[in-house]
């Protein structure tokens, strides 16, 4: 299946009301560089663009707060079912034996 749209492509000029000629990347040259406008649409904007003071967080499993093991389980505290890739998978928050305070407790994945 193709894409509905390809681009984004700089508007060159406008002619008449319902058509715009564009500048085609070296992929598209042998297409006619004229279309009705109602095929244009604007550039979405990505959400850093859109909001650039917003901070972003790192997910758990960047932080790699799902793949450590600070030490040995200490206790469980719950157990939950989720969805990977259309296979249901098992995740246990476990309380960690540490002797440090930084992180004792999260989401871990039982192979």
């Amino acid at each position: 299946m193709r894409d509905s749209f390809v681009g984004p492509f700089t508007i060159t000029k406008l002619i008449g009301e319902n058509a715009v000629e564009v500048k085609l990347t070296e992929e598209f040259s042998r297409k006619h560089p004229v279309f009705p406008v109602i095929l244009v649409k604007p550039k979405l904007q990505t959400e850093e663009e859109r909001f650039p003071s917003r901070k972003t967080h790192p997910t758990p499993s960047e932080r790699g707060d799902v793949e450590e093991y600070p030490g040995p389980v200490k206790k469980g505290i719950k157990a939950r079912r989720i969805r990977l890739n259309g296979k249901d998978k098992r995740q246990y928050l476990v309380r960690f034996e540490t002797k440090q305070q930084i992180k004792t407790k999260g989401w871990q994945k039982m192979t």
